[in-house]
């Protein structure tokens, strides 16, 4: 009489399911993964940043020619308000220049229109924020002055402004042009004279 062989441990008899799952049917997902999602790739990341790069870099270059382009019509605005505050006085210039080819015109009618165009000019400038330096007199400050000699001279405290070549202006706190200025200095003492000795007989 034959035995029967004994079942292996952990299977029933009669159980068809493998003692070892992993052998013989497909790996089970790993716990926490969702199939069901993925992530861009990496190229598909870069493309997008490359877009987004060419967006920013052709809204800056806009920016760019419309900041441009704003500060030319200011400037143009802006030349074209002073060209028109001189042309009158162009109108006036031509008009002295007209009556000093007239030949009954005497010096006091040039001198006349001249004023005039001279006025004219400072009332100008002047309403666009320029005033002359008033340097004669005053200590010299070379944020303000240009000095182009000095001078020895006791009419007038060293250091201080005694002549002026040229004027200077300025527009607000901004220099357009410093004054040309000649410097008082005062005289050098004069030099005492050295005692002689006794000559010998």
């Amino acid at each position: 009489m034959s035995e029967t062989p004994p079942a292996e441990p952990g299977v029933p008899p009669g159980d068809p399911t493998p003692a070892n799952p992993a052998a013989s049917g497909p790996a089970s997902a790993t716990p926490g993964s969702d199939a069901g999602t993925s992530q861009p790739s990496l190229a598909v990341q870069l493309a997008e940043a490359q877009d987004r790069y060419v967006r920013l870099y052709a809204d800056f270059e806009n920016f760019k020619k419309r900041a441009a382009r704003e500060r030319d019509e200011v400037r143009r605005a802006a030349t074209e308000s002073v060209l028109g505050r001189l042309l009158p006085v162009l109108d006036t210039f031509e008009m002295a220049m007209q009556a000093a080819s007239q030949p009954n015109t005497n010096l006091e009618s040039l001198r006349a229109g001249v004023g005039m165009i001279q006025g004219q000019l400072r009332n100008t400038v002047a309403d666009y924020g320029v005033e002359e330096i008033d340097a004669v007199g005053k200590p010299f400050d070379p944020s303000l002055h240009e000095a182009l000699s000095q001078q020895e001279t006791t009419e007038v405290a060293d250091g201080h402004v005694i002549s002026q070549n040229r004027k200077g202006y300025k527009m607000k706190d901004r220099l357009l042009r410093p004054a040309a200025v000649v410097v008082a200095r005062r005289p050098a003492a004069p030099a005492s004279p050295s005692s002689q000795s006794p000559s010998q007989s």
